[in-house]
């Protein structure tokens, strides 16, 4: 090599070029390094400043880079195929390097850039050069008034100095260049808040905006309305003709591993926008992410000091946007910073607003997806949303809803056959040669493909007519496909909910009965209040309903909770049970909502809030409430009556899609005081009502005004009685035969063994609890001995009699017997099952 560009004063791009020109020349086998080769390396190297400058001429680089090298491959080149070629450089580039150095100098630059260098090749320009630019009507004044625009009044004072030139370009979006070319969607609903950005705007101190919302409210929208509004002029003089530049940070920070070169990048744009004189606003979205960034120690600032200044003085007029929680963490706990942006509050929008989002966004979500979206569904995706997705935002989750759910249709929907895959992709080929054609004034060909195009279009729609017909296709995005959405995602089947709620919610007591016995006035009562809720009669802010469960151990209080569960969410798991009697301390209340910052746990969250923040559709069941501290009912308060609680992390958890349920045996020993082994059959009111007055007592002495005051309805579960004793044996002797049927065998259960089993089972002081116990050990036990020792093979019954005082187990005849039906617990088939003279159940079917 003749010259080591290395050893001389030039920025990185330059010594690349220089290095990339020689390269050329040796490639080429020629013996010469002269000014044509240096232009080629100067449009050639990654990132040429040179290709930038003639873009600005309206100069196509690939062009000139094409006419340069058919002329270089006119020149002579070194024979053999052998050993290194040597070349040697030419006075003219010589003299060139001289003159950019010379330019370098005059420009009060420090480094020589890839700038100097194609200045100076223009103003040495001759011979194939010189006849390349006449062509081109490339001249040295063209060349600096490029320039100028490129890099504007920054010098290059370090070797990076070319990829800083157009740093808003790099580093930004044009917004308003977007909203030109149709590339931004409609924004409408926001009117009020377009109105006082730009009101902002034109205020002489305090004139950036920053947009406070939660995520999904559609801050970033705002920004794109102003950006329309711009383009359609529809704004005040102050701000005709102004550009909204979206800031990537992103992309600003990328990279910037070198001391002080994020600095330098940022100081790039800031010049940029300085140099503007006014004409641009800067749109930095998530502006939360400038304080702090690019600061790396050892005294480097961050962005949002790098800033204040130029915000103080009114040369930077940025439009942020950020949420509540972190506006307060970064920007309001910094002054100086804070006292620069006005800020401007953007809500949820209401549901009727989101559906006009909706409608306006339509068209664009059709386009995208090839299917028509029903104005039901629009619909269904707010109010579904705003419903069951109580974590996010409208419009986002709807707008989401609707793309996820036109996604899945297209996704299910059959797919097209490969010949008519094949036209698409003709049509596609004849659309880009129509248009090519045009651009080239060739209208005789552009008119031969429109034909073509029309033809071709004609076969498709007549062969989709036939496929149509032989499959099974819906074009259309309906509520019911929303629904099915929704359900995939909170696992409530919403779709069965909407179709047949009503039915279900009328026969809400039968189906509880089915797995509840005996307590008729505590099923209705629960029954009535849930068809309140679900009827919109209830306060919408509250949850579905608040009740507390009184009544003595044993008597179905947890089993009514379980039941109501299934009936509501479908799956009795979808129960969050929390145990009172862990919270008998003043600071066990942390564990509900999580500890507070700087104590063991504060990372692990609140027991019940994370709970229900994973499943917000379920019963909350609070077992045994008495035995809680008093400060525990102080939390839930704000549940009861607001519908919500914020945990330790200052995160809002919803409870409005929540049934709370509380289990107390306060004021049980005046329901069992007269219950000395089975209550009568038939109850006077008049003992219900003691009862009744004796149980509100005790809660009056326990719990306070404000908190009783908050619950929906006191449910008091009445003692068992003696037909309830049996239909619980029943019951409980129905899934024992279920789990027998497996081994085929059957089991028959005579009247005395029921009265034996229910008097033997039952506790007054626990309820029905004793009586599973009882089963386990007079049936359960006896019987698994008698089958592994094989006494009963398949197709055998059981006969399970009372006989002095004890259970019996004996064969018994198939044909003649009756036998406890193993479909025990289905809600078709509620019946007690009668019994026969001889003291044998018949056929019988137990409910769960």
């Amino acid at each position: 090599m003749v010259f080591d560009p290395r050893q001389q004063e030039f920025t990185a791009q330059a010594q690349a070029a220089l290095g990339l020109s020689q390269q050329i020349v040796v490639q080429m086998r020629q013996n010469q390094w002269d000014t044509e080769h240096l232009l080629l390396g100067l449009l050639q190297v990654e990132g040429s400043l040179a290709a930038k400058i003639l873009e600005e001429l309206n100069v196509n680089a690939a062009d000139l880079v094409a006419a340069i090298e058919l002329k270089l491959s006119d020149s002579p080149t070194v024979g053999g195929n052998t050993g290194q070629v040597q070349f040697f450089a030419t006075e003219r580039i010589k003299a060139t390097l001289d003159s950019a150095k010379e330019e370098a100098t005059r420009l009060r630059d420090e480094l020589i850039g890839a700038d100097h260098l194609l200045v100076a090749i223009t103003k040495n320009a001759d011979g194939d050069v010189a006849e390349l630019f006449k062509a081109r009507d490339i001249t040295e004044e063209r060349v600096y008034q490029a320039l100028l625009a490129v890099r504007g009044s920054a010098r290059v004072t370090d070797p990076q100095a070319e990829s800083k030139y157009r740093a808003l370009s790099k580093y930004s979006t044009d917004l308003t260049a977007l909203a030109r070319e149709g590339r931004l969607d409609p924004v409408v609903g926001r009117d009020l808040e377009i109105r006082r950005v730009m009101q902002t705007l034109t205020r002489r101190t305090k004139n950036n905006p920053v947009l406070i919302g939660d995520a999904g409210v559609g801050k970033t929208a705002i920004a794109n309305g102003l950006a329309l509004r711009i383009v359609a002029g529809d704004v005040p003089d102050t701000l005709q003709g102004r550009r909204v530049l979206s800031l990537e940070m992103g992309s600003l920070i990328a990279g910037a591993n070198m001391r002080g070169e994020f600095e330098d990048r940022l100081k790039a744009v800031m010049d940029e926008i300085r140099q503007a004189s006014g004409e641009i606003v800067l749109f930095i979205d998530e502006i939360h992410t400038v304080v702090g960034a690019g600061a790396g120690g050892g005294g480097s600032l961050d962005a949002a000091n790098m800033m204040k200044p130029a915000l103080a003085r009114g040369e930077l007029q940025t439009i942020g946007a950020t949420t509540p929680n972190e506006y307060r963490r970064y920007i309001e706990s910094d002054p100086a910073l804070e006292r620069r942006f006005s800020p401007i509050w953007v809500d949820e929008p209401d549901a009727e607003t989101a559906i006009e989002m909706l409608e306006t966004l339509r068209p664009h979500y059709e386009q995208h997806h090839g299917f028509k979206i029903s104005k039901g569904a629009l619909e269904a995706a707010v109010q579904l949303s705003a419903r069951y997705i109580s974590d996010r935002f409208l419009p986002d989750k709807a707008v989401d809803l609707i793309d996820e759910a036109a996604a899945k249709k297209r996704i299910e929907n059959p797919t097209w056959p490969k010949e008519m895959t094949a036209m698409q992709e003709r049509r596609q080929k004849l659309t880009d040669d129509e248009n090519s054609a045009s651009a080239r004034g060739d209208n005789e060909a552009a008119a031969n493909f429109k034909v073509e195009i029309l033809r071709l279009d004609e076969k498709f729609t007549d062969a989709k007519r036939e496929w149509e017909k032989t499959n099974e296709i819906s074009d259309t995005v309906t509520e019911s496909d929303i629904a099915a959405l929704i359900g995939e995602r909170t696992g409530i089947p919403v779709a069965r909910l909407i179709e047949g709620e009503g039915e279900r919610l009328l026969n809400l007591e039968e189906r509880l009965h089915t797995r509840v016995i005996g307590q008729d006035h505590a099923v209705e009562v629960l029954s009535d209040a849930v068809r309140r809720a679900r009827a919109g009669l209830k306060d919408p802010k509250r949850p579905i309903g608040s009740f507390i469960f009184l009544g003595p151990t044993g008597v179905g209080k947890t089993e009514l909770a379980r039941a109501l569960a299934e009936f509501m969410f479908d799956d009795e798991d979808n129960m969050i049970r929390v145990d009172m009697s862990e919270f008998q301390e003043r600071h066990t209340v942390s564990k509900l909502i999580g500890a507070p910052p700087g104590y063991i746990g504060y990372d692990e969250g609140g027991h019940l809030t994370d709970a229900v923040r994973r499943r917000p559709f379920s019963v909350v069941l609070f077992d045994e409430i008495e035995k809680a501290h008093p400060d525990v009912f102080n939390t839930l308060l704000q549940v009861l009556e607001d519908g919500r609680l914020t945990d330790s992390h200052g995160r809002t958890v919803d409870f409005r899609n929540t049934i709370i349920i509380m289990t107390s045996n306060l004021g049980s020993e005046g329901i069992n005081r007269e219950a000395f082994g089975f209550q009568k059959q038939s109850r006077e009111d008049t003992e219900d009502t003691r009862m009744r007055m004796h149980v509100e007592e005790a809660l009056e002495k326990q719990f306070r005004p404000e908190f009783l005051n908050r619950l929906d309805e006191f449910i008091v579960f009445d003692s068992l009685t003696q037909d309830d004793i049996k239909k619980i044996v029943d019951k409980f002797m129905g899934e024992v035969a279920g789990r027998v049927a497996d081994l085929k065998v059957t089991i028959s259960l005579t009247e005395e063994a029921k009265e034996w089993l229910a008097r033997t089972g039952f506790d007054r002081m626990y309820g029905a609890r004793p009586l599973k116990r009882a089963i386990q050990r007079h049936v359960e036990s006896p019987l698994s001995k008698r089958l592994i020792a094989g006494e009963y093979p398949e197709g055998s019954v059981v006969v399970i009699d009372a006989v002095d005082g004890e259970l019996t187990f004996s064969p018994g005849d198939p044909d003649n017997i009756g036998q406890v039906d193993a479909s025990a617990g289905q809600p078709e088939e509620p019946e007690v099952p009668e019994v026969t003279k001889s003291g044998e159940s018949e056929k019988e079917s137990i409910a769960r």
